[in-house]
């Protein structure tokens, strides 16, 4: 089973950088055992089944989002995704703000040595209100399901791709 932790956020991170004290601002993290480059993580996590419910919502309002617009974004051939659009991007690191710029999501996948450190961040703009305060909790359990997910699926791509299978 994969470990999830609720971590600081590193002060170098994209999202501590482009996201302010205003701004309320989580990260998640875990390490796996193996190499996972940033593209290969975007992928995982944006096409995972846990992410697919997020996914359907989005069609529904006219955001929504194929496998080739995930691979493009992922690839960096894209600056957007479904509702978000790309604030900053490094070699180890993305920062997605949403389409009304009160919401965005970090993803870093950090070297370790043989491993990964995989990191899943959240930061919303002026985080008020009783509707902030009910999903909050709502919101750190669907982010470890979402890391979770990214890293099963991640992981099925490349003992796939160690027997020599395609995995979808």
């Amino acid at each position: 089973m994969t470990r999830i932790e609720s971590a600081s956020l590193p002060a170098d991170s994209l999202l501590a950088q482009h996201r302010g004290a205003e701004c309320y601002r989580d990260a998640f993290r875990t390490e796996v055992p193996h190499p996972v480059s940033l593209t290969a993580f975007i992928a995982a996590f944006y096409s995972s089944p846990a992410f697919t419910p997020e996914r359907m919502l989005l069609h529904l309002i006219g955001k929504g989002a194929s496998r080739a617009d995930i691979a493009a974004l992922a690839e960096g051939r894209s600056d957007r995704f479904a509702a978000w659009s790309v604030e900053a991007r490094s070699e180890s690191a993305i920062l997605l703000r949403d389409f009304q710029n009160r919401t965005c999501s970090w993803l870093m996948a950090e070297p370790k040595g043989e491993s990964t450190v995989l990191w899943f961040g959240s930061g919303v703009r002026h985080p008020e209100g009783l509707t902030f305060r009910v999903l909050v909790g709502f919101h750190g359990w669907y982010s470890r399901v979402l890391l979770a997910a990214a890293v099963r699926k991640a992981r099925d791509w490349r003992e796939g791709a160690q027997r020599g299978r395609r995995v979808r």
